[in-house]
């Protein structure tokens, strides 16, 4: 009877080791993380084979970890690269003997035919007293993890029961450890195939949203940083950024870590800026580097992409820029040579209307009505004349007059004749004129023309008065004239059609539209540009820039 009581207890347990060994293959199949894996299982088998104090160290290609769980606290994790040395006695157990006899296991340093080792080496040691923070151990076992033929990890079973293994019970727990390996890579697998698949996808994001040219550059870089979480191992936890020219664009929980991934952003051999991805230090628990190898590989594809993204942005925005400037060239050579025809055309019957009005004029017989109503002729006439030479200038078919021309002096001899509007618009004039000024080949009267036309523009944009700057510089091959104010500002919009002929958000009694179009007509006959840079609500500045006289 005693013989059945025991083969029945015997039975019994080799059926609740092969349910362990059943249930541990079962959660390896269910999408879940190596560390609620472990949990589970060394739950298991402190229920089921009272296991009091588990201990893990497995390693495969890329990792190795070591995990510990005891009946009193949550199990504990530490993830590692492979190519670092797993130190037991620093970091894990802390009892020196059975450190050695691990390493020793592990180095298969040690004659497996001595009592109490298995054939596969593992052991187990019923005598070995040791304490575990404050318990005493009485038992332990160090079962080997095996795959072909190399030890792939140790299993460490401690209890304070005395006497608690032997050789059979030893053996179902490599049963037991071997199904743990299979589960174990089972899950390092699939894990690895799911962070290939969030990577390709967190790519392919990346790929679709560079490819919105309807989207800005900083729109596109946090819609990129906001993806990168996503791909990474712990995404409900990690945290990134992109810092481009010293902008930055993170996500809403970003802080700064040591737990971080970083790689440069490289434009034409220079570091322009970086990419990070990084878990705040207080929530990583488990891991001391929570990163794996090939997110490094990923993000420096995603640094590369960005800068990619940015170079394509460059390219279109000067490519853009260029055909604008093309247009607008052509634009003002087509309105340039209309603007001539029409001129000559209505320059002969002005002529004829003004010389008629004139002689009307003299007439004695004439009453003071018409009078009145031949000098509104006139005068008509001789603005009609004004606009005509305007176009003319424009249409450069008047020659220019060109001396040796300081503008220090056109700037004097111009202001002259404004000071006065100025002052009753309550616009505050400051000169700043360059000293030893460099000459310019150039008509004076057509640069005093630029000169008025810029003030009087000034004086229009600040009708409740303000700032009026004028400046002039000189370098060694050009001389500037800059007009700058403190009016309304220009729109970005509005900025790209200033120079247009006709083109005015002034009322029509204010002005034609022709003033800007003449400077920039003068300007360019005389070989020289113009820049304008404006706010709105700010102001303006435009500079004149002419190149110096050489003989």
């Amino acid at each position: 009877m005693e013989r059945n009581k025991e083969k029945i207890v015997d039975n019994d347990m080799i059926k609740n080791f092969y349910s362990v060994s059943h249930q541990i293959l079962l959660f390896s199949n269910k999408k879940i993380s190596v560390e609620v894996f472990l949990r589970e299982v060394f739950k298991i088998l402190h229920n089921v084979l009272e296991c009091g104090f588990i201990d893990l160290w497995f390693k495969n290609k890329h990792h190795q970890f070591y995990s510990s769980y005891n009946h009193d606290m949550k199990p504990r994790m530490k993830l590692e690269n492979i190519n670092q040395k797993f130190d037991f006695n620093k970091k894990y157990l802390k009892n020196r003997e059975l450190v050695i006899l691990c390493e020793k296991i592990i180095k298969e340093n040690i004659n497996t035919n001595l009592k109490n080792f298995t054939v596969n080496g593992s052991y187990f040691d019923n005598n070995m007293q040791y304490l575990k923070g404050k318990t005493v151990i009485n038992s332990t076992a160090i079962i080997t993890i095996n795959r072909n033929f190399k030890k792939q990890g140790l299993l460490i079973i401690s209890c304070t029961k005395k006497n608690h293994f032997d050789i059979k019970k030893v053996e179902l727990f490599e049963n037991i450890a071997q199904s743990l390996e299979i589960a174990l890579n089972h899950l390092h697998i699939q894990s690895s195939l799911n962070e290939r698949v969030k990577e390709l996808t967190c790519l392919y994001g990346i790929a679709r949203i560079g490819e919105k040219i309807d989207l800005s550059l900083e729109n596109i870089l946090q819609r990129i940083v906001e993806l990168l979480p996503s791909a990474w191992q712990y995404p409900k936890m990690a945290t990134a950024r992109i810092v481009l020219d010293s902008k930055y664009y993170t996500t809403s929980n970003f802080s700064v870590s040591s737990k971080k991934q970083t790689s440069n952003i490289i434009l034409n051999g220079v570091k322009r800026g970086f990419v990070e991805v990084a878990y705040p230090d207080s929530s990583i628990t488990f891991d001391e580097n929570p990163f794996l190898k090939e997110e490094q590989d990923l993000i420096d594809i995603v640094a590369g992409e960005i800068a990619a993204i940015v170079e394509r942005r460059f390219v279109k925005n000067e490519k853009d820029k260029l055909q604008n400037q093309l247009l607008h060239a052509d634009r003002l050579a087509t309105i340039g040579q209309l603007s001539a025809g029409v001129a000559h055309e209505l320059n002969e019957p002005l002529s004829n209307i003004l010389g008629f009005a004139q002689l009307l004029q003299k007439n004695a017989k004439l009453n003071e009505q018409g009078k009145e109503d031949v000098n509104s002729i006139i005068t008509a006439s001789l603005h009609s004349r004004e606009i005509i030479k305007k176009l003319m200038l424009f249409a450069r078919q008047m020659p220019p007059q060109k001396t040796k021309v300081n503008i220090n002096q056109i700037v004097e001899n111009g202001l002259y004749f404004l000071m006065t509007r100025c002052s009753t618009n309550g616009i505050e004039v400051k000169q700043s004129l360059a000293k030893n000024m460099k000459e310019v080949i150039a008509d004076s009267s057509q640069l005093n023309q630029v000169l008025v036309n810029l003030v009087v523009n000034s004086i229009q944009a600040m009708p409740n008065g303000g700032k009026l700057i004028i400046k002039t510089k000189s370098t060694n091959n050009h001389i500037s004239l800059i007009v700058e104010d403190s009016g309304v500002g220009i729109s970005e919009e509005i900025l790209k059609q200033i120079f247009i002929p006709f083109f005015t958000t002034k009322d029509i009694t204010e002005g034609t539209g022709l003033g800007l179009s003449v400077v920039h007509g003068i300007v360019s006959s005389h070989g020289g540009n113009i820049k304008v840079e404006s706010l709105v609500d700010v102001g303006s500045k435009f500079e004149v820039i002419l190149p110096v006289y050489s003989e």
